[in-house]
Formats: C-alpha cells, sequence, structure tokens
C-alpha cells in the first residue's frame, strides 16, 4: 500500500484512515469503532447540530458510562473480543469473569503482555495506540491536517508554561475503543499532583481532529507535571473524549515511579495522552518521525521506545 503515503493529510469525506503497525512495518487501514456515527456528526450538517447541543455535552457520556457498568452489558464482550481480535490470553483475568462492559474495558493485562524497555536512557510510549511525535513545536507541517497548529496557551492554561516548552518534542498517543485503556509513565521519576481542566468531550477521533484540531485544546483533560530522572521536567496530559465516562488517576503524586509504572486508566470510549518534553531532551524514534510527517500514525503498544535521552 505503498501509495497511501501523505493519504491522512487529505481531508474529504468519507476517507479511510491509514496507520503503519510498528510490528509488522505494514501500512493498514483503521476499522474506526461507531464510524458511521462519527461520520454523521463530524461530516453532516445535522450530525455537527446533535454534535454542539448533545453528544459533546458532559451528560451523554455520563448516561453512555452508566449503560457500559450496568451487568446487562456483558453481552457486549464476546462480540467485542471477536470483532476486533483482541487476544484473551493477555487478560489478567478471564473474559467471563467481567461483570460488564466497562469492568473489560479497564482490565488490566498480564505483566509480560506488554515488556517494557529496560535501557535506562529510553523513554517509552505511556499506552497502547497510535502515536504522533514531533522533534520541534516550533517546526512542523500539522497536527492530523496541513496548516493545523495547536495553542500550547490554550492547551495548558499557562503562558509561561506554553513559552517553555514552544520549541520542545510533542509526542501524541490516540487510544481506540479496541485498545488496552490503562496509561503509564514514560520514563522514572516524580509525578506531581494532576491538574483538572475541564471541558466538552469532543471525539478524538482523526475523523474530528482533521477538521478541528483545538478540540484537543477544548476537552476536558487532566495535567501533571513529571520529573523524570532522565528527560527534564515532562508534561503529561490526559485527554478525554466523548462517552468517556472518567480519566482516573491511580498513581499518588510525590510517590517516585518506575519506567512503565500505571498511572491511570480511561473508562469507556477512545481517548488521548500527549507527552511535552523540554527542548533538546529526547531524541524521537526514527520510525515515529518518519511516519508523522508524512501523515500517518504509528502503532505501537505501551513499553515499546518512544525516544532516547539526548
Amino acid at each position: 500500500m505503498s501509495g497511501a503515503t501523505n493519504e491522512n493529510w487529505r481531508t474529504g469525506r468519507g476517507e479511510p484512515v491509514f496507520y503503519f503497525d510498528r510490528a509488522s512495518g505494514e501500512i493498514r487501514e483503521e476499522a474506526i469503532y461507531g464510524e458511521k456515527p462519527v461520520r454523521f456528526a463530524y461530516e453532516n450538517a445535522l450530525g455537527r447540530l446533535a454534535l454542539d447541543s448533545v453528544v459533546s455535552r458532559a451528560f451523554f457520556s455520563r448516561l453512555y458510562g452508566w449503560l457500559m457498568d450496568r451487568p446487562g452489558s456483558r453481552k457486549k464482550i464476546a462480540p467485542f473480543i471477536a470483532r476486533y481480535g483482541l487476544d484473551p490470553g493477555e487478560f489478567a483475568a478471564p473474559a467471563e469473569s467481567f461483570g460488564s462492559f466497562n469492568e473489560f474495558f479497564v482490565r488490566h493485562l498480564k505483566p509480560e503482555a506488554r515488556p517494557v524497555d529496560e535501557a535506562e536512557n529510553v523513554a517509552v510510549f505511556p499506552a497502547d495506540g497510535r502515536h504522533l511525535g514531533f522533534p520541534d513545536l516550533s517546526d512542523l507541517p500539522g497536527i492530523y491536517a496541513k496548516g493545523q497548529r495547536l495553542s500550547l496557551v490554550e492547551l495548558l492554561g499557562d503562558p509561561e508554561l506554553a513559552d517553555r516548552y514552544a520549541r520542545g518534542a510533542l509526542v501524541i498517543s490516540r487510544l481506540c475503543p479496541v485498545d488496552y485503556h490503562r496509561f503509564h509513565f514514560c520514563a522514572a521519576g516524580v509525578p506531581g499532583e494532576p491538574e483538572l481542566i475541564n471541558g466538552p468531550l469532543f471525539s478524538v477521533s482523526p475523523i474530528a481532529l482533521r477538521r478541528r484540531i483545538e478540540i484537543l485544546a477544548e476537552n476536558k483533560r487532566v495535567l501533571t507535571r513529571f520529573q523524570s530522572d532522565r528527560f527534564g521536567e515532562i508534561l503529561i496530559l490526559e485527554i478525554g473524549a466523548t462517552n468517556v465516562g472518567s480519566i482516573i488517576q491511580t498513581a499518588e503524586p510525590g510517590t517516585p515511579v518506575a519506567k512503565g509504572a500505571e498511572k491511570g486508566y480511561f473508562a469507556f470510549g477512545g481517548s488521548m495522552t500527549m507527552l511535552l518534553f523540554e527542548p533538546d531532551r529526547i531524541e524521537l524514534a526514527g520510525d515515529l518521525v518518519e511516519q508523522s510527517r508524512q501523515g500517518r500514525e504509528l502503532y505501537a503498544r505501551m513499553g515499546e521506545r518512544l525516544g532516547i535521552e539526548r
């Protein structure tokens, strides 16, 4: 599928979404969960009206989350596993033991299912997902579409902090509903107190982000300042999205953590994490940078190499 180069910079309606699979070295087409309603909401005038008035509101996601917590939602688990080719052998608990779909959704995995790169000078991806990486935020063609830039001031809510990271590296990790939904620390260090920045809950599907990257600076998000042992201060953000009932933090602020330790989890829905590194502190992995330059996300799992210390 070599002809797919730069496919994801185009923004016409109904276009497929491609990503590069690090493990296989192949370009694949994404099976988008709930594709029809997402395209209706972001590519149709009536859909956009429903999006602004209902879908992006917190009550909509809370209601959906409540439904996914009901015992009756268990019947969705087996078809979901089969439809998206999940491996139950990775689960820490048997698939039939989950009391609701949300309990299955926030499942733990066996430690050996996600080995963490142990090299001291390596930072790792914080979550399973499709990743973009930009070595210098001040010099990039766009995020998800050419010319789209993200305002750090709006994203972080702090002009001084935004100025400090304006030439730093950015890594975006997009978790689809089919992905493992716990997120972890990319390096060893000490996390600060998580700060909630409230907002609506728009979809973080590339269908939506191709049209309006500002969603990332508007959605409900949590910011943590992380003092790493090897990479300086890293800003960690978890960004909620439509049908994400909660962003739960499980790590204790002020307590040292190892690389790959769990930081928290998202309840049902697609979600996103972002890492901001200070200038000249990390050299991002070559395949991550190359795929991002071509407008394609790179699929990799939590614990795999994200970059090395400079």
